[in-house]
């Protein structure tokens, strides 16, 4: 049973109490995310270790957090702006439980990679997460190459939301196609396609069938909405090797009871929610 899997989610966010306040404040004057309206904003929890505890409830070993900079469309500023301290409040505490991903703002190439650089050798982060459409550019703009160059340099994956985006920017700049693109011109850089590329998820599943180093990442779905495309390829021999579960923040006890009504053979639950994981990140 995937149940008796401990899971790893691999997209999460800072969920400290002052940072979701801050990042509650900071969303007036903007288009609340639809999912937020759903579930009644971002998680939030008083301490880590009530956080472990319910990733314990869960059978959740870890959890990645992400390091998340989002530009606003509207109004042009950084207006979630996630700091590496604040994500190493987790990965120093708990490095078993929690692991770093970077983040990246594409207006500011030099001082991202050099923070990127020091996450990586000096706090053991394990790879990048993009949240690029308020930066109105593609996946495959110009100034995301100096990052796939980095990670190609470090070797760590980039996570990056492909499909629509639910914040008032345009969904366009993250078509999962434009992972072609950068496969072409990066052939050893590892990608994550995060959030299921919806509503073009056959484009993601076709550069996932292309590319050995593309993944699909099933998260910020609950798992009962997931459509049956997504299931056979998380169920095929293709696919299955390269599939992760997380949740965006969703609650971690209910999508995993939902993973396990999908009809999913066992060896593909287990890669989903754990084993492709620890490969991909050398966890």
């Amino acid at each position: 049973m995937a149940r008796d899997v401990k899971a790893i989610d691999f997209m999460y966010y800072v969920a400290t109490p002052e940072f979701i306040a801050k990042w509650n404040d900071a969303k007036k004057g903007e288009l609340v995310c639809r999912m937020e309206r759903a579930i009644g904003s971002l998680p939030s929890f008083d301490s880590l270790e009530a956080m472990l505890q319910k990733m314990d409830e869960a059978n959740v070993e870890r959890v990645f957090i992400t390091q998340t900079k989002m530009w606003s469309y509207w109004n042009k500023w950084m207006y979630m702006d996630t700091t590496l301290e604040e994500v190493t409040q987790y990965t120093r505490r708990y490095p078993d439980r929690f692991v770093g991903l970077a983040g990246y703002n594409p207006f500011r190439i030099k001082e991202s990679l050099a923070e990127i650089e020091l996450a990586v050798k000096e706090h053991g982060f394990k790879g990048v997460y993009v949240h690029l459409y308020g930066f109105d550019i593609p996946l495959h703009d110009r100034g995301m190459y100096p990052l796939y160059a980095k990670c190609v340099e470090l070797d760590i994956p980039v996570s990056m939301q492909v499909g629509h985006v639910l914040e008032s920017m345009p969904s366009e700049h993250g078509r999962p196609m434009y992972l072609d693109r950068i496969a072409c011109d990066f052939p050893g850089l590892k990608m994550v396609g995060a959030h299921t590329g919806w509503p073009w998820v056959q484009e993601l599943l076709s550069v996932c069938y292309k590319w050995d180093n593309v993944w699909f990442g099933v998260d910020a779905w609950m798992p009962r909405y997931l459509g049956p495309e997504i299931v056979q390829f998380i169920n095929s021999r293709m696919g299955m090797d390269r599939c992760l579960w997380g949740t965006n923040g969703l609650p971690w006890k209910e999508s995993l009871e939902q993973v396990e009504q999908l009809g999913l053979k066992e060896e593909a639950k287990r890669k989903l929610l754990r084993d492709n994981a620890v490969q991909l990140f050398k966890l």
